[in-house]
């Protein structure tokens, strides 16, 4: 099993995703995006490039936060954030990870390919700047 990725030196970023089926979230970090397991669960925290994917079902308010509460998006037209994935080559991306989930080809002119992720959320994965 993989080991959190602490940065040495400066910060490292966490993707936090509250989703309706935890196992499916995973399998698309792990299977098609090629993240690693660190720990299965609730909440499921998956190793990937120098990060880690949260992954929970959501959660009630908390005495700290009485009147904020967790949970997956409603609508899967509707989206309040998403994950921004730089890669060097769209094309050898595309390549790899077409097999694993649907993917929209890039654009001509190096444009943006994207995967649905499970819990709703849309992923775009732009070509490198």
């Amino acid at each position: 099993m993989a080991t959190f990725p602490a940065p040495v030196k400066g910060i490292t970023l966490t993707h936090f995703v509250v989703a309706s089926d935890v196992d499916r979230s995973r399998r698309f970090y792990a299977d098609v995006l090629g993240g690693e397991g660190l720990k299965d669960g609730e909440p499921t925290i998956i190793a990937l490039a120098n990060s880690w994917i949260v992954i929970n079902a959501g959660d009630p308010p908390t005495d700290d936060k009485p009147t904020v509460t967790l949970e997956p998006p409603g609508d899967p037209d509707r989206v309040s954030s998403f994950l921004n994935i730089r890669v060097a080559d769209i094309h050898a991306v595309y390549a790899e990870w077409r097999g694993r989930a649907r993917v929209a080809a890039p654009a001509p002119s190096g444009g943006r390919p994207s995967a649905p992720e499970p819990s709703g959320t849309a992923r775009a994965f732009p070509a490198a700047l």
